[in-house]
């Protein structure tokens, strides 16, 4: 069968380092284009992948099969809405929209004109992440009572860019950008929310979005997350801490994809998702804990989720309406923040 010819909307660094080498490894899908008007960037895209570079969207829309909206958040819902409304599948990176009620918007009109529409919610693909979700499956941890979860970096030096000194119309900020990822692992391992709390702010000089947030999250099941992203955190704490009536597990450290896709490796080559065993994290109690094997990371595995479903008309790789419950949270936590109250969902 010919390949499905994916046009990229976005050259960034979600463009170059995620998208790119993940669509030009999965069988079945071909990188035709790409939207930059950068020329080192063109240049790149058309050497590495035979992309051709192109200056506007309009072109992509014309000439491929799938499209890729990996281009500013403000720009993804006027680009997602314009290729479905042409009847062409979506995938959109996360954040899907800045409101749920956008977003639902976006899913009804993908079920109008009965196209996939997905978002690149990769993280559901860490390693780090697919070993916690075995373990609860398992019911290795026994009742869980408390989900810590954390993407915190030490960047005390704003690199700029619309994602730090843009307002809210850039819709920019860590509540959208990493908290897309800890806040849709939270519902996907615990379900949904009842109450969220939340703390943020902005603490570097020169950024306009929040660069500090805490979110708590109440479960139906009675689950409570704890959720940090910051870019000033000095010391992280660990990725995750889980703790159960049986056991703990506690995990140090991010996910290696990114990394190894930033160094330019390629997702398909032998061992790319492992982790080395100095990496692992450990579960058990004060008592007694022993180191326990990461399940390999799978980025990959979200394009061949695609590939398979625009060939044989299956679900998605991550279901867009499980997407609008993460952005009413987020709405929620923003307006905890503002008001320093909980918020109920009801």
């Amino acid at each position: 069968m010919d390949d499905i010819q994916v046009g990229l909307i976005g050259y960034g660094p979600a463009g170059r380092f995620f998208h790119g080498p993940l669509i030009h490894a999965t069988p079945g899908l071909r990188l035709a284009a790409v939207v930059t008007r950068d020329p080192e960037r063109a240049a790149e895209a058309g050497q590495r992948y035979g992309a051709a570079a192109l200056p506007d969207a309009e072109q992509v829309f014309q000439r491929c099969d799938l499209v890729v909206v990996a281009s500013p958040n403000r720009t993804h819902v006027p680009l997602a809405t314009e290729a479905l409304a042409l009847g062409l599948p979506v995938i959109v990176d996360k954040p899907l929209a800045a409101t749920a009620e956008e977003a639902r918007r976006l899913v009804a009109l993908a079920r109008e004109r009965d196209r996939m529409l997905t978002v690149f919610q990769n993280r559901r693909w860490d390693g780090d992440f697919r070993t916690l979700r075995a373990l609860l499956e398992e019911g290795a941890l026994g009742e869980v009572t408390r989900f810590e979860s954390r993407f915190e970096r030490w960047r005390p030096e704003p690199k700029g860019g619309w994602r730090e000194s843009g307002g809210a119309q850039e819709i920019g900020g860590l509540l959208y950008d990493l908290g897309s990822h800890l806040i849709d692992q939270a519902l996907e391992l615990f379900g949904p929310v009842r109450t969220v709390y939340a703390e943020s702010a902005a603490r570097r000089p020169g950024v306009g979005s929040d660069d500090d947030t805490f979110v708590a999250l109440g479960h139906e099941s009675g689950v409570r997350s704890h959720l940090w992203m910051s870019a000033v955190a000095a010391r992280p704490g660990p990725r995750f801490r889980v703790l159960g009536s049986a056991g703990a597990y506690v995990k140090d450290g991010l996910d290696v994809q990114e990394d190894r896709l930033r160094a330019g490796r390629t997702p398909d080559e032998p061992g790319f998702g492992e982790e080395p065993e100095g990496r692992w994290g450990e579960i058990g109690t004060a008592e007694g804990h022993r180191p326990l094997p990461t399940l390999p990371g799978a980025y990959l595995d979200f394009y061949r989720g695609v590939e398979t479903a625009l060939r044989a008309g299956g679900p998605p790789p991550v279901d867009p309406a499980g997407v609008v419950a993460v952005l009413r949270v987020i709405e929620a936590a923003r307006l905890s923040a503002e008001q320093g109250t909980v918020s109920h969902l009801s």
